[in-house]
């Protein structure tokens, strides 16, 4: 039975060999650079991992793995310039490296890049395949879109919130993990069980995400610890501390928005959380799709030992330290 670092291994290596052209240097040289940050590659490798899960070879799946991955750095590279992030896992984003309409043509390569992946794919699952794809790359720009009406709306509940991150982040890990039940042709109640498995273990990712952003370690997070907080970005923490806060607590939050010494905005912010027992709220939270994604997997008719990959790689992306 294959292991998280048998998997991410040979990620690595693929994802090394990609082939970018040399020239235009400045189209492709922030693609080999961003590829090549690093990160978890946990959307890959739940492709792999289903695929085998379900009966086929990883080899059969590299394509779909690929895509998906190379689709994901897309939208990073988008979102970053969106909301004008400094960091991406540590480093420069490209738009800050480069600037901003080479992040956009860069980007938009990927894209088609992604395509490109996965038409090697064996034809007999390619249909099915672009159908989910498809899909999953509309939602996504749809979280986007939320994502950023979120900004100039005052009436946004954590309820919303979930409902956005699902389609921003949590429907491509469910993309990605079913493609590999399509790959390896499973049955229709099992790609239904394991998109659900995706699907909330993206969710309660996300919500960690966010958390992180407050509490993280800069070193270990990868990016601006407090961003969210300096660029008044509603995340579930904000969202559900405002649900809970008095009108004092409220007024102080929305005076916040206006104090531009960075220390003592995220120091204040920090404390309101803490009176409010955000911590903890964010914790249940993320336990709830946690233990829904779970169930879904428990639930998937396969032998059982061979479910043991993906529940360690879940737990190993809901206890990162903080």
């Amino acid at each position: 039975m294959q292991n998280i670092a048998y998997f991410a291994q040979y990620l690595e290596k693929e994802i090394e060999n990609l082939d970018f052209p040399l020239t235009p240097k400045n189209l492709y040289d922030p693609l080999r650079y961003f590829m090549n940050l690093g990160g978890k590659r946990m959307r890959p490798m739940l492709t792999l991992m289903s695929t085998e899960l379900f009966g086929s070879t990883k080899e059969n799946a590299l394509p779909a793995a690929l895509a998906v991955e190379i689709f994901h750095n897309f939208s990073l590279i988008h979102d970053d310039l969106m909301d004008n992030a400094p960091l991406r896992r540590n480093q420069p984003t490209v738009h800050t490296k480069w600037n901003d309409h080479i992040a956009i043509l860069s980007g938009d390569v990927l894209l088609i890049k992604a395509y490109q992946e996965l038409c090697k794919l064996d034809a007999s699952v390619l249909p099915e395949i672009l159908n989910v794809f498809n899909k999953t790359a509309v939602e996504v720009c749809e979280g986007q879109q939320m994502d950023m009406d979120f900004e100039i709306l005052n009436d946004v509940s954590s309820s919303d919130y979930i409902e956005m991150i699902r389609l921003k982040t949590s429907v491509l890990l469910a993309c990605a993990i079913e493609m590999g039940g399509i790959i390896a042709k499973t049955t229709s109640e099992n790609r239904r069980l394991i998109y659900e498995f995706g699907q909330h273990l993206g969710i309660a990712f996300q919500i960690q995400d966010d958390f992180l952003d407050v509490y993280g370690d800069a070193g270990k997070f990868g990016k601006q610890v407090g961003g969210d907080i300096l660029s008044d970005k509603k995340t579930f923490l904000l969202l559900r501390a405002f649900e809970l806060a008095n009108e004092t607590q409220k007024q102080h939050f929305i005076s916040l928005r206006t104090n531009e010494v960075a220390e003592d905005k995220i120091k204040q912010t920090k404390q309101l959380y803490d009176d409010l027992n955000i911590v903890l709220e964010t914790k249940k939270a993320m336990d709830i799709h946690y233990e829904i994604a779970l169930k879904a997997l428990d639930e998937v008719q396969v032998d059982e030992s061979k479910k043991k990959v993906l529940r360690d790689l879940a737990a190993y992306l809901l206890v990162r330290e903080v």
